[in-house]
């Protein structure tokens, strides 16, 4: 099974750790909008990400990666062991 990507877009210092719904940038493409309390300060805020993205899909940490955008506010995930059903579950179905 392939990876499944998933880009999301990060705001650290949000206060707490959730989702805030499903968004589309100016050229279309889907993204997750996700919130960590984290400062984004030597890799916490991603750190945070990691896990929290892991811990809503019910993965280990190790099973969800930042492959590109690790210093951008959109970033790019990869994760194993998921499909598009396990995000809907975690996350809702995007409209």
């Amino acid at each position: 099974m392939m990876p499944l990507r998933l880009s999301v877009r990060l705001m650290p210092r949000g206060g707490h750790n959730a989702v805030e719904g499903w968004s589309r940038d100016e050229t279309g493409r889907l993204f997750l909008k996700v919130r960590v309390a984290a400062p984004p300060v030597k890799g916490v805020a991603n750190a945070a990400l990691v896990a929290f993205i892991a811990k809503q899909l019910q993965r280990p940490k190790t099973a969800v990666r930042i492959v590109a955008g690790a210093r951008a506010r959109i970033k790019q995930l990869e994760i194993d062991g998921a499909d598009a059903a396990d995000l809907a579950r975690a996350f809702g179905v995007p409209e």
